[in-house]
């Protein structure tokens, strides 16, 4: 089972905004339309389809922003996987491309990524990469974990 990240075009986009996550889930990730349209008012983001044998079956975006004289530092903010396609091992496969994409561009300062401390799944989940946790955002509540580097 191949897994691919793909850039947001008009031919997937209809396939990308009718993914849905559990509703069990709602309230751990934005729905991806929104995501798509926040995208296009910061140049930072970068979103993807995540797609599996040809299918759209999950949305992932990031940020990059380059820091005076550092490496560039990366900001993971969405991950989903469509709640047909879950259980399968594609989320997993999806992250690992993301690392490797984001490796691909050279040195990075960290790829921080952010969880509802009560989400026990992405804690564990985002553990298996090597994130660890580093602090508490206060404003959000969620938990900011990171690679550095």
């Amino acid at each position: 089972m191949g897994v691919t990240l793909r850039r947001i075009t008009r031919e997937n986009f209809e396939a990308v905004i009718a993914l849905e996550v559990e509703t069990s889930q709602r309230g751990y990730v934005a729905d991806n339309v929104y995501s798509i349209a926040e995208s296009s008012f910061h140049p930072t983001y970068q979103p993807r389809a995540i797609c599996c044998g040809g299918e759209v079956v999950g949305f992932l975006m990031y940020e990059c922003f380059h820091q005076d004289d550092r490496p560039p530092a990366y900001n993971i903010f969405r991950l989903m996987v469509d709640r047909r396609h879950q259980g399968r091992g594609i989320g997993y496969k999806a992250m690992r491309c993301l690392l490797d994409e984001i490796r691909a561009r050279g040195p990075f300062e960290r790829i921080a990524i952010c969880y509802v401390p009560s989400n026990q799944v992405a804690r564990d989940f985002y553990a298996s990469f090597g994130f660890q946790e580093t602090t508490l955002n206060e404003d959000t509540g969620e938990v900011i974990a990171e690679i550095r580097g």
